[in-house]
């Protein structure tokens, strides 16, 4: 993948809280949240992960090319199969943190308009 091909494209010369905001977004979809708790448990192959998911392969790839360009998986590839590992353990820290926090504030996360719609 080159850098044109990267997701979430930003100015040449982004703040820092661009990039945070980008960080999260990588964490914001469902699946690629998914993928890394499934990850945070063990190294999968694709075909593992597409199987727990139940997700058409090519969307998963997808998925793991995402995570992987921006560093939060690491694969290796053992003949044919390549398999994949979350990177830095810091990240299923932020998630258990994330998870932590909405504890407290699950309804009103839940019940929040503004996020899901246009600001």
């Amino acid at each position: 993948m080159t850098l044109a091909e990267a997701p979430f494209q930003l100015s040449e010369a982004p703040s820092a809280t661009e990039l945070v905001a980008k960080y999260f977004r990588a964490l914001g979809d469902p699946t690629r949240l998914r993928i890394l708790e499934l990850l945070g448990e063990e190294e999968l192959s694709v075909g593992q992960i597409v199987e727990r998911l139940g997700l058409p392969q090519p969307k998963v790839s997808n998925h793991l090319a995402c995570l992987r360009w921006c560093g939060f998986v690491a694969s290796r590839r053992e003949h044919r199969v390549i398999h994949y590992r979350v990177r830095d353990d810091r990240v299923i820290a932020a998630i258990d943190l994330a998870r932590s926090l909405l504890a407290d504030n699950a309804e009103h996360v839940r019940a929040c308009a503004t996020i899901d719609g246009q600001c």
